[in-house]
């Protein structure tokens, strides 16, 4: 895709820009039962090619498929959102957030596994440390950042919280989708989240 096709997509493009570990996984599945074409994670060589594309100074989705239309759980993406504002106009930005102990819970535990994974020898990639006052820190820092960059904006912006509850609703308004017959996707959901 060459930066004159920027803008130029059939329909707007759906980011989430949500930190790893807030529901991101269920976004996903849901933008897909929805017919969008999302990307989630990636892995590695995502990362290296949205973030090879803002080294370089081109549109963030510039190496990407340009077929995708959703994407979550992309580091690169979810920290530079404000270049995805100014490159894709009239794109939709979805925060998904959680309560901040359960949210920390809930990173640790994956770093844990990692790291067991490592020592296994079947994880070549991942978050190996465990840092709680970093990452409290950047749960906080990023929500707030978010919501003051779309204050003056609040219809481009959907703040979902599938841990308290959230599901096809607030999701489906936004994007101006009919609710689907089907139940939402929540994934990898502990026992205290909502039920659908």
């Amino acid at each position: 895709m060459s930066s004159d096709d920027v803008g130029s997509q059939a329909r707007a493009k759906v980011f989430g820009i949500g930190l790893m570990k807030t529901g991101t996984s269920s976004l996903h599945e849901a933008l897909e039962l929805l017919g969008y074409k999302s990307l989630h994670n990636g892995g590695m060589e995502t990362l290296w090619t949205v973030t090879r594309a803002v080294d370089e100074g081109k549109p963030l989705l510039y190496y990407l498929d340009p077929d995708l239309d959703a994407f979550s759980d992309i580091f690169p993406i979810v920290y530079y959102f404000h270049l995805a504002d100014v490159q894709y106009p009239g794109s939709r930005f979805i925060l998904t957030v959680r309560d901040l102990d359960d949210w920390l819970d809930s990173r640790r535990r994956h770093v844990e596994k990692d790291q067991e994974r490592k020592a296994a020898g079947n994880c070549q990639e991942g978050f190996l440390k465990v840092d709680i006052d970093a990452w409290a820190t950047e749960h906080r820092r990023h929500e707030a950042v978010v919501r003051a960059y779309f204050a003056d904006r609040p219809a481009d912006l959907l703040v979902f919280n599938l841990t308290g509850g959230d599901g096809w609703e607030p999701l489906c308004d936004f994007l101006g989708h009919p609710v689907p017959d089907a139940l939402f996707p929540w994934r990898k959901r502990p026992r205290a989240w909502a039920t659908p």
